[in-house]
């Protein structure tokens, strides 16, 4: 029975998706449920699983093409079980088993084989039956024997022939019996020989990636962006994953890592200044949330995504982790639910792990702010009138001035480097 695939309903007001790599092609036999395509849409990437059990008809979407949701991008016939890759057979003479496909192989080289004696034995003549006369080009082998190389003859040594003279710089014998056509057919100038590698590649900007790009420049249009900077002093929080960092895995099974602490210290600031935590709403409200959703932004091979973790003002250190950890894993498998991608109240994202210094991070609209946090590089700095070695880490606040003022994006950014330098506080929430 002939099945279609077709484009499922992926969410609300999504209508269309990108085919990014079909992982199986026309002929090849798929289980039910097993993944057949990837899948990308404005939001998030999927997979498309088989309907059913069968054969992959035909391909009616190529890789790097859209379809509309509903779509028939595949077709595919139910049934049939899974051939072989190779069929055991014996050779005429009952010798050892070989597969379907080398018994092809070896009839086509047959073939060939067939087919180039044929224009040969036309050259030679033909032969009559039972003559069994050597041919003069022949010794009694069958074989033709050497020709006796010539001593001026510059192939009777292999190594006469070098790559100048392949290139056409001979000695002044072969030079003069070089032709304009000699030449001609030498590459030109080295310029030519360069220009024959300038290729390029055109290649459809994926939905995701278009999203991306619409949210970026509407961003920089739309909002009156701000960024400010600060250094935070890493010690502490070093000093603390490295003296529980083993029980810390242990006991919650996950590594306990810079994230949660800044998590943990942005939900702090966001209370003392909820500014940074609204967002705008038409031109002339401003909404005030009274929850803390924040975003964090997971880079994947087809673009950035910001999952978000769900109240975090209620969650520990440890579920913190989790969940940035199972974001990331499900990020590079393309399983991130939609849901999961929206809302959010505030942002964070972190080149440092790309080795960024400093960087000014762009807001996600509708939110009215964004961290950015860098790279941890030992550098000196005063401490108590001394010069010390410490591991500091830039942090940037992007802020949107329509209804963050300076003052209070300053000291949002200063809040959180006093909770990131003194953990414990946190802990105490003071």
């Amino acid at each position: 029975m002939a099945v279609d695939l077709t484009i499922p309903e992926i969410g609300e007001s999504i209508t269309e998706a990108f085919v990014g790599k079909w992982l199986k092609k026309a002929g090849d036999h798929v289980e039910k449920d097993q993944i057949v395509a990837e899948l990308e849409s404005e939001k998030a990437n999927f997979e498309l699983p088989a309907p059913v059990t069968g054969t992959i008809d035909e391909i009616l979407v190529e890789e790097g093409d859209s379809a509309k949701v509903g779509d028939v991008i595949a077709r595919m016939t139910e049934g049939g079980a899974k051939e072989e890759a190779e069929t055991p057979d014996k050779d005429d003479t009952g010798g050892s088993s070989r597969s379907a496909s080398a018994r092809k192989q070896a009839d086509t080289s047959t073939k060939k084989g067939a087919a180039n004696r044929q224009p040969a034995e036309k050259a030679n003549g033909d032969k009559k039956d039972g003559d069994d006369s050597p041919s003069p080009d022949k010794d009694d082998s069958g074989k033709a024997p050497a020709k006796p190389r010539k001593p001026s003859d510059p192939s009777a040594d292999d190594s006469a022939t070098d790559d100048s003279t392949a290139d056409g710089a001979t000695d002044e014998g072969a030079a003069d019996n070089s032709t304009a056509d000699d030449s001609a057919a030498r590459p030109a100038t080295t310029q030519s020989a360069d220009t024959s590698r300038r290729e390029e590649r055109v290649v459809s900007m994926s939905p995701m990636r278009q999203t991306i790009a619409r949210h970026l420049v509407a961003a920089q249009r739309n909002a009156a962006l701000l960024t400010t900077f600060n250094e935070i002093d890493m010690s502490e929080v070093i000093a603390l994953r490295k003296a529980y960092r083993d029980r810390f895995v242990e006991v919650y099974g996950v590594k306990l890592g810079f994230m949660s602490f800044f998590v943990k210290a942005c939900v702090d600031a966001l209370k003392q200044y909820p500014a940074v935590n609204a967002s705008v709403r038409g031109e002339k409200k401003i909404v005030y949330h009274n929850y803390y959703d924040i975003g964090i932004a997971v880079s994947t091979e087809s673009g950035l995504v910001v999952p978000v973790v769900r109240d975090a003002d209620q969650l520990s250190f440890a579920d913190i982790e989790a969940t940035i950890a199972d974001f990331a894993q499900r990020a590079s498998e393309h399983h991130l639910d939609i849901d999961e991608l929206r809302g959010g109240t505030f942002t964070i994202t972190n080149g440092g792990i790309f080795g960024s210094l400093l960087s000014t991070p762009i807001v996600n609209p509708p939110q009215s702010g964004v961290l950015g946090t860098h790279a941890i590089q030992d550098r000196p700095v005063a401490v108590d009138g001394q010069i010390a070695i410490r591991p500091m880490m830039y942090v940037a606040l992007t802020y949107d001035h329509r209804i963050v003022d300076g003052r209070e994006a300053v000291s949002f950014l200063n809040r959180i480097r006093q909770a990131v330098e003194q953990p414990a506080r946190m802990l105490i929430e003071a």
